[in-house]
This record gives structure tokens, sequence and C-alpha cells, in this order.
């Protein structure tokens, strides 16, 4: 693996929902009511290399979607630094961050959705690359052509719209206009998720396909554990907006470390396991408006301690190439 492409030191996302006319007079007679913070994103350092997949799981409302439009440049950051190859975004020229914007790309969760419904395929597609200068007009039908055919859609039907077509071609239709800028870097946020098995195995075919053409590098965020096993080089575990575990993924599926990666990981169901009842992880997710004290996991957690309640644990190397979050790595 080379370097980084993308690099995330401390980043932090804090939504604020400010208080209307009515709450700040409430206010001002006494009423207890004050802005609302959602904390999304809590001080994540993650580092991505050039040419692997990093798998980023995580149930939802863990921030995982939120930390993949900041590493997408969608999003903001409310704290910490975002490097491109090493060099901060905002300390790059202009002509430079828009080079870094388009070396970064996204797919979404829903392919319909996230296409404008009152253009057709040919200009979701092209419209980007002639902007940026990546075709011309006289070349754009052909360009348009090739990135179509690249993701295995008929370019005969780029005259359409999106509702045209069907949910697997519609998400081929996002990775295509997501291409057609050749990026080096692809954020896939539940790229699968909202299309039936067979489709999956198909769209899951083509990624990897598309590594290997184009020397691609994606963070593939997802809920479903088979999926990423099958398409990841490491994986990353978020809890409530918190990395607390991250590793290869032969040895995190092999030897997970923090209590909720045990969790996750043990309940996946098995061929091989016969007569078990399958429970999820105990608890409730806690709403990220009042996230608790200490390790955000300790209502939920087997192990907790006194510690655990009052001490947010730092994300440590605890061998070459793992990191975990957890008090008990203390104690060995």
């Amino acid at each position: 693996m080379a370097g980084p492409i993308v690099e995330l030191k401390g980043v932090s996302k804090r939504f604020v929902k400010g208080l209307d006319a009515a709450a700040r007079l409430a206010a001002k007679l006494g009423a207890n009511v004050r802005e609302e913070v959602v904390h999304a994103v809590d001080r994540v350092d993650l580092a991505v290399n050039e040419g692997e997949v990093v798998g980023l799981v995580g149930e939802s409302g863990c921030g995982k979607s939120t930390l993949g439009r900041i590493v997408a440049g969608i999003l903001p950051q409310s704290d910490g630094e975002m490097l491109y190859r090493g060099r901060k975004l905002s300390d790059l020229p202009d002509r430079e961050r828009i080079r870094a914007a388009l070396a970064v790309q996204m797919i979404f969760q829903d392919p319909f959705a996230s296409l404008n419904p009152r253009m057709r395929v040919a200009d979701i597609i092209g419209e980007a690359p002639l902007h940026h200068g990546l075709t011309d007009g006289a070349n754009a039908e052909t360009y348009v052509d090739e990135t179509m055919r690249r993701v295995g859609l008929d370019p005969g039907y780029k005259r359409r719209y999106p509702h045209q077509f069907s949910g697997g071609q519609r998400q081929r239709i996002g990775i295509a206009r997501a291409l057609a800028v050749k990026p080096e870097f692809v954020v896939c946020d539940e790229s699968v998720a909202a299309l039936d098995v067979s489709i999956q195995a198909q769209i899951l075919n083509l990624f990897i396909e598309l590594r290997r053409q184009l020397n691609l590098t994606y963070l593939f965020i997802s809920h479903d554990l088979g999926v990423v096993r099958h398409l990841s080089d490491r994986v990353v575990i978020m809890y409530l907006g918190r990395v607390v575990e991250e590793g290869t993924t032969d040895e995190l599926f092999a030897r997970p470390n923090h209590p909720y990666t045990v969790a996750l990981l043990g309940e996946i169901p098995r061929l091989d396991t016969r007569k078990r009842v399958f429970a999820p992880v105990k608890g409730e997710i806690p709403s990220p408006l009042n996230p608790p004290s200490g390790c955000h996991f300790h209502p939920r957690c087997p192990h907790a301690m006194a510690r655990c309640k009052t001490e947010a644990p730092a994300l440590r190397e605890i061998a070459p190439g793992r990191r975990s979050s957890c008090h008990l790595n203390d104690a060995t």
C-alpha cells in the first residue's frame, strides 16, 4: 500500500438546531430550553491508503454516513483537520483544491433520490466532466458512452430519465457519474443496501472490477458485515460518532477486541451454528443529542467498570495494524 490519500485528524461534526423566536422568548421567561446539538462525529482519526478498501461499519445513527460526507467534501467538519495526500485541504490553492475535490467522489445509498429526475442520463453523467474540462463539446457524447459501457449500461439509453431505469441500473448511473470525473478515491455509502440480493452481488462485483481496472481506493460504508468482509482490506468499527476498533479484515473478524465488535461479530448467522438463539446487542444506541459520559458504549457493555462511566478510552495501538479504544486493554 502507498501512503494515505485521505487522512482525518481529530475530526468532529456537530449539527446545531438553534432556538426560534418563541423558544428564545420562553428562555428569557425562565423556561428550560436550549439549543439542541447532535454530536454526529466525535474526534475521529482515520487514514485511507492508496489502493485499499476500508470498510466502515456501525449501527444506524452512529455517524458513518456523516463521516463519509466529510471525506467526500459534501459536509465541512466542525473541528479537526482533513488532509489530501499529506496536505491540509485548507492550505491548498484554489486550483489544487478543485482537483482534490474531483479526486474524491461519493456514491449514495438511494440511487433514485441521488439522481436529478429532470435530467437525462447523458447530462447526469456528462455535465461535470464537461464543466471541468475533462472532455469537450465535440467529444462529450463519446465520453458518456464509454463511461456507461464501463459500468455495464447500454449507451442507447442515455436519453432516458432516471425513473425509466430499474434500481440496479440507477445505481450504475450513480457509479458512472462518480467515475466520469476520473476520481482516485470513492466513498460508497450503503451503495448496495437498497438493492435486491442478486443485484447487490452484481454491483459488488462491479466495484471489485473497477478497482482492478482503475486502481481505485474505496471507503465502503455498510452495516452488512458479510459484504464488508468480502470486499474490504481493513475494517473500521464506529459507535456513536467514535471509532472503537480498527484492523485488517482477517485479523478483526478472527480476533475482535472491543466488546462492541465482539457483540457485532458474535451475532452473524453462520451455517455451522445450529439451535442457537441470536440476539442483538443489548439496549438501544443512545441519542447523539445526549451521549453518555466516558465510554459511549458503557451502558450496553457487559464488562463496564466505574472508570468507563467517567473516562473516555483512547484509541490506541494494541498490536501492529490494530487499534482499539477499551479500558480492558490497559490491564493486558
